[in-house]
C-alpha cells in the first residue's frame, strides 16, 4: 500500500477567469447540473480539494487496474473472436453442404450478426449510460454464449440465421462497453496501448483459434466437426460471463480492489483527459451535439471504410486461402501466420501512435501493406507456382486489423461528455456494423478462386482511409483553434499544455521546469518590486504572485468537448 495521495487547495475558478467553473447550466439536467460522479467522489472524499499524485503512485495504482481489469476484457474479446469466426472455421469442415447453403446464403450468415449489431447501436448508447457498464456486458456475454451453443442444433439456413442474428445482437455491446471502460479506467496517453492489447486479441484468435480448431476437427463423433465447435466455444463464453460478472466493477470509484486512496489516485489520474469518467444521466444536449459535430461523421467514415474489408477477409479468409491450392487442414493451419501479423500490426501501430503522440499518420502508414496485398492477390495467377507469393499477399493484408483499433482510441480520446461518448461510440459502430455487413456481400462463392469485386472494392477503401485521415486531422487542428480563441475570449492562457499523452515522468519533468521558469520569473521581479513598493506601499505586490492557470478544473463537471474551451483535440 503506498502512501496517502497528498492534496492542495482546489481552484473554484479558473485562475485568470475570475469567475467560478459552473456546470453547463442550460441543459436541462438535475439541481447538481449533471456531474460525473467523479466529481461527487472527490468532493466527498477530498473535501473539495484536487490531489497531487507522485509518479510513483500513480504507477503503482496503474498495476493494480492492469492487473484487474486487463485479463477480464482481454478473455472476452478472445472468447468474441472465437465465437465470430466459429463460422469461418466451420465453412471448411462441411457446414455449408451439410445445412445446404446455395448462391450467397453463407455470405448472409457473415453480414446477419452485423446487422444485428447495427440494429442494436442505438439502444445500447442509451443502456450503457443508465446500466451499471460492468454487470450489463456479463449479462450479454452469458446470452451471446448461448446462442454459439444453439448454433450446433440448427441444420439449415434459417436456423443458422436466426441464431446468428442473436450472436451478433449480444455480441453489439462488448466493442462499446469496452471503449467505455478503457475511457473510464486509463489515461489518454495509455488508453491507445490498452485498447491496442484487448483489440489484439482477434489476431491471437486467428493463431490459437485455428489450432484449437484443428484439434476439434479431428475429434470423432456422432456429432459434425463444425457443431463440436460451436458447443465448445459457446460453453467456455457462458462460463466466463460468470467470472466477469463477479470481478470486473462498474466504475473507478466502485473497485473494490482499491482502497479508499487508491481510489482518489484512480480517478485524479483522469483529470487531464478532461471526458469525465461516468455520470449515469442521459442528456439529449449531448446526443444533439453528437448528431450535429462533423467528427461524428468523419469517425463513421473511418470505421465503415476499414470495416467492408474486415466483414469480407474475416468471413472468407479462409475460403480465400483454400483457392490457393490446400485442403481444409492447411488451409486451417495456414490461418495462423494471418493472426500473427495482425497481432504485431495492432500492438506495434499502438506503440508507435503512442510514442509520437499521434494517430493519423500512424493510421496512413498501415493502409499501405494492404494495398500491396490487395495488388498482389488481384494479378497473380491461382497455380501452383504462385502459392507462396499468394501467402505473402494475404498475409500483406492481414496488417489492417491494426488499423481499427487507432480509429477507436482516435474517436474515444477527442470525445467528452458520459452521453457524448455513448452516442459517439453508437455512430461510430453503426459505420463499423454497416461496412461489416456490407464486406462480406462483395465477396461471393460465384467469384471464386478470383473474388475480384471484394479486391478491387478493398483497394479503393484503403486509398480512402488515407484521404479521410487528412482531412480529419486539418479538423481537429482548427478545433484547437478555436478553443484558444475562445479561452482568450474569457481572459485565458491561449496555450494549454496537455499532458493527458504524456508519461507520469514526463509530467513531472514539465512541473519541475514550469516551478523553476515562475520561481525565476519571480526573481527578476523581486528587484523591480521592491521599489514599486516602496513608493506605492504594497498595492501592486499581489501582481507578483499571479497565480499561473491550471487547466482541468471543469475535467468532471460532464462538459462536451465542445463545451469545455480546456479541451485539446489530439491527432
Amino acid at each position: 500500500m503506498g502512501a496517502s495521495p497528498a492534496v492542495e487547495e482546489a481552484e473554484c475558478a479558473s485562475p485568470s477567469s475570475g469567475t467560478a467553473a459552473q456546470p453547463h447550466g442550460n441543459s436541462g439536467t438535475s439541481s447538481d447540473g449533471g456531474r460525473d460522479i467523479a466529481a461527487s467522489f472527490l468532493a466527498k472524499n477530498a473535501a473539495g480539494q484536487r490531489i497531487t499524485i507522485t509518479p510513483a503512485d500513480s504507477a503503482r495504482v496503474l498495476r493494480r487496474i492492469d492487473i484487474v481489469i486487463l485479463p477480464l476484457m482481454l478473455t472476452v474479446y478472445f472468447l468474441q473472436g472465437l465465437d465470430k469466426a466459429t463460422l469461418a472455421y466451420s465453412s471448411v469442415f462441411g457446414l455449408i453442404d451439410d445445412t445446404g447453403l446455395v448462391g450467397d446464403q453463407y455470405s448472409w450468415l457473415g453480414s446477419i450478426v452485423y446487422l444485428a449489431q447495427l440494429v442494436m447501436q442505438a439502444p445500447l448508447a442509451w443502456l450503457l449510460v443508465r446500466l451499471p457498464i460492468a454487470k450489463f456486458t456479463s449479462a450479454m456475454v452469458l446470452f451471446w454464449g448461448v446462442s454459439l451453443a444453439c448454433m450446433a442444433a440448427a441444420h439449415n439456413f434459417g436456423g443458422l440465421l436466426t441464431t446468428r442474428f442473436f450472436l451478433g445482437v449480444f455480441e453489439a455491446s462488448v466493442a462499446p462497453s469496452f471503449v467505455a471502460i478503457t475511457q473510464m479506467w486509463w489515461r489518454r496517453r495509455e488508453q491507445t496501448v490498452r485498447t491496442s492489447y484487448w483489440y489484439a486479441m482477434n489476431g491471437i484468435t486467428n493463431m490459437f483459434g485455428s489450432l484449437i480448431t484443428y484439434g476439434l476437427g479431428h475429434i470423432s463423433s456422432q456429432l459434425h466437426s463444425y457443431q463440436i465447435i460451436f458447443m465448445f466455444f459457446g460453453i467456455i463464453t457462458v462460463a466466463f460471463s460468470f467470472v466477469m460478472l463477479t470481478f470486473m466493477p462498474d466504475s473507478p470509484v466502485e473497485a473494490k480492489f482499491l482502497s479508499d486512496d487508491d481510489k482518489l489516485i484512480a480517478v485524479e489520474r483522469l483529470r487531464m483527459n478532461q471526458m469525465g469518467v461516468i455520470s449515469r444521466e442521459w442528456r439529449n444536449d449531448h446526443l444533439k451535439e453528437t448528431l450535429l459535430d462533423p467528427k461524428s461523421w468523419f469517425w463513421f467514415a473511418l470505421l465503415f471504410s476499414i470495416s467492408i474489408p474486415s466483414g469480407g477477409i474475416s468471413t472468407f479468409g479462409p475460403l480465400i486461402v483454400r483457392t490457393f491450392g490446400f485442403d481444409p487442414f492447411e488451409t486451417i493451419l495456414f490461418n495462423i501466420p494471418f493472426g500473427f501479423v495482425q497481432l504485431v500490426a495492432t500492438l506495434g501501430g499502438a506503440f508507435v501512435a503512442q510514442k509520437i503522440k499521434m494517430k493519423g499518420p500512424v493510421i496512413a502508414g498501415l493502409c499501405l501493406p494492404p494495398i500491396a496485398g490487395c495488388v498482389m492477390l488481384m494479378v497473380l495467377p491461382r497455380d501452383t507456382s504462385s502459392k507462396a507469393p499468394l501467402l505473402v499477399g494475404y498475409y500483406l493484408i492481414s496488417v489492417y486489423p491494426g488499423i481499427t483499433p487507432l480509429i477507436y482510441s482516435w474517436a474515444s480520446q477527442n470525445t467528452a461528455g458520459d452521453t457524448k461518448r455513448k452516442c459517439s461510440n453508437a455512430v461510430l459502430f453503426i459505420g463499423q456494423s454497416i461496412g461489416n455487413v456490407v464486406g462480406p456481400l462483395l465477396y461471393t462463392e460465384a467469384e471464386a478462386p478470383s473474388y475480384s469485386r471484394g479486391l478491387r472494392s478493398n483497394l479503393a477503401l484503403y486509398i480512402a482511409i488515407i484521404v479521410l485521415v487528412g482531412i480529419t486531422t486539418l479538423y481537429l487542428k482548427m478545433l484547437n483553434r478555436n478553443h484558444s480563441k475562445r479561452r482568450v475570449a474569457m481572459g485565458k492562457s491561449a496555450v494549454i499544455v496537455d499532458t493527458s499523452l504524456d508519461s507520469p515522468e514526463e509530467v513531472a519533468a514539465a512541473a519541475e521546469a514550469a516551478e523553476a521558469a515562475a520561481a525565476a520569473q519571480q526573481s527578476r521581479a523581486s528587484g523591480t518590486e521592491d521599489i514599486r513598493n516602496a513608493e506605492e506601499g504594497d498595492a501592486a505586490a499581489t501582481t507578483s504572485n499571479e497565480e499561473i492557470e491550471r487547466p482541468g478544473e471543469r475535467a468532471f463537471e460532464n462538459l462536451t468537448d465542445l463545451q469545455n474551451e480546456e479541451f485539446v483535440f489530439v491527432y
